[in-house]
């Protein structure tokens, strides 16, 4: 089994082991308006590819990054993901996507 496939495989039961939700609050001008977000891991798995091998990005993979961008620091600080989130082909696919990396 090549390192890719196991790694999506470890990234996949992690997922689904330890689900978390979190809510996020988004402070916007002079006001402040509170967004529910579920993060889920599972939802970025449309960017394994790129992550993993450093290609090009999904459009889906763009959308879900976008949808999650409030959880990547708790994704970058779970000792589970971090090493995924953390990665330079991680990096890669969240400016080609225009997410900017978070600082936790």
């Amino acid at each position: 089994m090549k390192i890719p496939a196991v790694v999506f495989i470890v990234f996949l039961i992690g997922a689904i082991i330890f689900p978390n939700s979190i809510r996020a609050t988004v402070v916007e001008g002079s006001g402040e308006e509170v967004i529910n977000v579920t993060c889920s891991p599972t939802e970025l798995s449309s960017c394994l590819p790129a992550i993993t091998s450093g290609g090009a990005p999904s459009t889906q993979c763009c959308t879900k990054l976008k949808e999650q961008e409030p959880c990547l620091s708790s994704y970058i600080t779970n000792p589970l993901y971090s090493t995924y989130v953390s990665s330079p082909n991680a990096r890669k696919t969240l400016a080609a996507c225009n997410v900017p990396y978070p600082t936790c």
